[in-house]
């Protein structure tokens, strides 16, 4: 059966240079993510970082296999007004997922916040890891490759690798 999620372990870290129309943020800044239309969580507000805001706040969400973007929205609480838009970075599951590293693999990014009019509004910097789901085994398979491995000069229980033998290769193949 194939999965319908991966669990996306996203830590967001700090904020650089937060500004709403063109004034830093004084306080109280914080991000919503985004995996799909319904799965979202937020950091807590950070109350004295200003326009240089440091969360370090650990996410754990599950992101449908369809996903394409992640998205990472900085708002500020505002007083009597509710929360207002610092902005917006949407990260392509490419940066993260399907390159030469491992998924699984810690990958630090930073992205250019965008407000409303597209405008550069500050920086997110995140780290993000796909967790690999547990898989299911055999008890048979449980067994350590480390207890097959001779002691002490025991030979009882080696580990063999073997190499298979072709008779065919051409007479200049490195393989005679």
């Amino acid at each position: 059966m194939e999965a319908k999620s991966r669990t996306l372990e996203i830590t967001v870290l700090s904020g650089e240079d937060l500004r709403i129309d063109n004034k830093s943020v004084k306080r109280n800044a914080f991000v919503v993510v985004w995996t799909d239309t319904y799965g979202y969580k937020s950091t807590k507000m950070d109350a004295e970082g200003g326009s240089f805001p440091c969360w370090n706040d650990k996410l754990v969400m599950d992101m449908p296999m369809h996903t394409r973007f992640v998205t990472l929205q900085v708002k500020c609480k505002a007083s009597g007004a509710g929360d207002k838009t610092v902005g917006v970075a949407r990260i392509p599951v490419t940066d993260f997922i399907g390159g030469i590293s491992p998924d699984t693999r810690l990958q630090l990014l930073s992205y250019r916040l965008r407000d409303s009019k597209g405008l550069k509004n500050g920086i997110v910097n995140v780290s993000v890891r796909v967790k690999e789901p547990l898989q299911a085994c055999s008890s048979q398979a449980k067994v350590s490759v480390l207890d097959h491995i001779p002691i002490d000069g025991r030979k009882d229980f080696g580990v063999v690798a073997g190499i298979p033998i072709w008779n065919g290769y051409p007479s200049t193949s490195l393989f005679r």
